[in-house]
Order: structure tokens, then C-alpha cells, then sequence
């Protein structure tokens, strides 16, 4: 099991189940979502994620048509995403997680989109747009 919190703790979350494959992703709508030169996520089973909301700060925002992001509306911590339609899989924020992460990241994707100024020096395979 797995356990993950937001910044202000008002979320916390459990994933009873295996994380999927970790990815960074480099797109520009990532990287906004993020702040950051890249996402980290790991795929979830949205059946495996038990979320405590104590304050009703869970908060979704539709960046593309049919990608819904969640993040505590309390301090903006993005928790997941989830594509609407089958099947029911989660990216889950990996720097939310509380738990030690099993597995190092596994793949970049959209690095063709990477920022210019993030020089992405790494071992783990890397595909400029998404795998098939």
C-alpha cells in the first residue's frame, strides 16, 4: 500500500494495489500544470486510490478536452488526472506520495516538447512523443 498527501494535508490518499510504470512527461501542458520542467506520474487502477478529503478541497480543472487534473483548491497540490472514458486510470503525482516510491522511473515521454533551459541527461528510455 501506498500513501500520499497535498502540501497542507487537508488530502490525503492511499493506493491499495501496484503503481503502474513512472513517466516523466515533458509536454507544455505538464510542465504548466507543474511548475516544473516535467511530471512525474505513475498509472493507478482509479478503483486502487482512496482519497480523505477533510475540508472538500479536492478541486478539477479540464486542461485539454476530456483530461480533468485534480489538486487540493487549499494549496494547489496537483494529485492526479484521469482521461475521461475506459478505462479508468489515474496518473498519480508521484511527489505526492508519503511511501517510499518501489520503482525508479521507467520512461520520458514528450521530450521532442522538453523545455529549452531543463538539460535532461538520463539513462531511462526516452520517446518524443508518447509510446505506442
Amino acid at each position: 500500500m501506498h500513501r500520499g498527501s497535498c502540501l497542507c494535508g487537508s488530502i490525503t490518499y492511499h493506493v491499495d494495489g501496484e503503481l503502474g510504470p513512472v513517466a516523466f512527461c515533458h509536454c507544455s501542458r505538464c510542465r504548466k500544470a507543474n511548475g516544473s520542467a516535467f511530471l512525474a506520474a505513475a498509472q493507478v487502477d482509479a478503483e486502487a486510490l482512496s482519497l480523505q478529503d477533510r475540508d472538500g478541497s479536492l478541486r478539477s480543472f479540464e486542461s485539454s478536452p476530456g483530461v480533468l487534473r485534480y489538486f487540493c483548491g487549499t494549496c494547489a497540490s496537483p494529485l492526479y488526472s484521469r482521461r475521461v472514458g475506459p478505462p479508468d486510470i489515474l496518473r498519480l503525482r508521484i511527489g505526492t506520495l508519503d511511501t517510499p516510491l518501489p520503482a525508479k522511473p521507467q520512461m520520458q515521454i514528450f521530450h521532442a516538447d522538453k523545455a529549452e533551459w531543463y538539460d535532461c541527461t538520463s539513462d531511462i528510455p526516452t520517446y518524443a512523443q508518447r509510446p505506442a
